[in-house]
């Protein structure tokens, strides 16, 4: 499996940037508080833009921002999901007026040195179509495309790919160029043992990268609902948990790839249950032979967790997607948090992606310990099973067309 590396695509530091105007697709669909007035609740995607849009500003270059911020329907303008209040958050981090322009896709008056954010591309008729006339009148807003959005990289929409087809040149954001390299150096050449934790509720989204990862990994920690459709498919009682029961044969096939590849998934050999799924319910730990029928699996227990914790702290390399409890309520954090106290503590460079798993980090207060947190969710997961990510193969489109006409003027 051979994925991308940064130097297939073209960066800021490529081009001069001075008196270009700049379209920028950002990942600015950060939680919007509707108390009082509107405003952004967490702004940390916003702050990580920060430099790239500085760097533009001090270079001289007109800058139009371009983000989504939830689902809107399709061409709908949807009030609750204006990016008014994120323009208002950005103006207050650069200290300086960031204007929302409403009606931006047939032109912008922007100069130099000048940044203005534009309304929410999903109010846009076309945009998740990739819509070939909407994409075309993005490019014709600027000389320059910059994606620096990874979260929407695996997407082909209007403003992650169609615009870079059609724009002067596409180069990759910083933040993209982050996101590629500590992928590339998790995936391309890791540091051995390499062991995938991947948890949550559900197999089904995830059947395609466990499958995948048998052959790459030297360990495969399952956890949370995907972990007990394991159990079942090894023959261990589960009581009555959250599992997918069509999925049982294929996660038997695969515990059965793992063993002829000597790759190793531990199974649970003792859990935390619970007679049901709540914040206060009595938790009891049992070894799993002792698991009841109306008992649900609501994370794994002490002696498994330290197994796992041992796991993590002689890896080599370590990709985490997806919790292995229900960490957000206290009783059934435990698993999670020995297993991510296990992470950075050891040597190992871990990357740590999707929702649930960012979120579970922050709630231990571990952010700023991982080696890498990926912005994005699917992006993360589909770039993990090998999949060529839209929006990158673009970028990588755009590099080579780039150096083909820059050989052109040598001549």
């Amino acid at each position: 499996m051979t994925h991308m590396h940064t130097k297939d695509v073209l960066k800021l530091s490529d081009l001069d940037m001075s008196d270009k105007k700049v379209l920028m697709r950002v990942d600015f669909n950060v939680p919007i508080s509707h108390e009082g007035e509107s405003h952004v609740s967490d702004d940390t995607r916003i702050r990580a833009s920060l430099p790239a849009i500085e760097e533009l500003l001090e270079a001289g270059a007109a800058v139009m921002l371009v983000s989504h911020l939830g689902r809107p329907k399709d061409g709908e303008r949807d009030p609750e999901l204006s990016l008014a209040p994120v323009a208002k958050r950005l103006a207050e981090l650069l200290g300086r007026d960031v204007p929302l322009i409403e009606d931006w896709i047939h032109g912008i008056d922007v100069e130099p040195g000048q940044v203005v954010m534009c309304e929410n591309v999903r109010f846009e008729k076309g945009e998740t179509e990739d819509d070939e006339d909407l994409a075309r009148h993005m490019a014709a807003l600027c000389n320059v495309y910059v994606n620096d959005a990874f979260g929407t990289a695996h997407r082909a929409q209007a403003s992650t790919s169609g615009v870079a087809k059609y724009a002067p040149v596409a180069v990759a954001g910083p933040l993209m160029l982050a996101e590629l390299n500590a992928l590339s150096k998790a995936l391309d050449e890791p540091a051995r043992p390499l062991l995938a934790i991947v948890g949550g509720a559900k197999v089904s989204g995830k059947l395609d990268l466990l499958d995948q990862m048998i052959d790459k990994v030297d360990q495969l920690i399952v956890g949370g609902g995907i972990a007990n459709t394991f159990m079942k498919a090894a023959g261990l009682p589960i009581g009555n948990s959250l599992h997918e029961a069509d999925l049982v044969d294929s996660a038997a096939a695969m515990l059965k790839k793992a063993e002829q590849a000597g790759s190793e998934i531990p199974l649970p050999s003792d859990v935390v249950v619970a007679k049901e799924f709540s914040a206060d319910a009595e938790a009891t730990t049992k070894k799993v032979a002792d698991i009841a029928d109306d008992d649900l699996i609501l994370d794994v227990g002490p002696e498994t967790a330290a197994r796992l914790a041992q796991m993590a702290g002689g890896a080599g390399t370590i990709i985490w997607n997806g919790p292995l409890g229900v960490f957000e309520f206290d009783r059934f954090a435990a698993g999670t948090r020995t297993l991510a106290d296990a992470i950075v503590a050891s040597n190992a460079f871990s990357i740590a992606g999707g929702g649930d798993t960012v979120a579970a980090i922050a709630r231990f207060g571990l952010s700023d310990r991982v080696s890498y947190i990926s912005t994005g969710g699917g992006a993360f997961l589909e770039f993990l099973q090998g999949d060529t990510l839209p929006a990158i193969a673009m970028l990588e489109e755009s590099a080579r067309a780039w150096a083909a006409m820059e050989r052109a003027r040598e001549y």
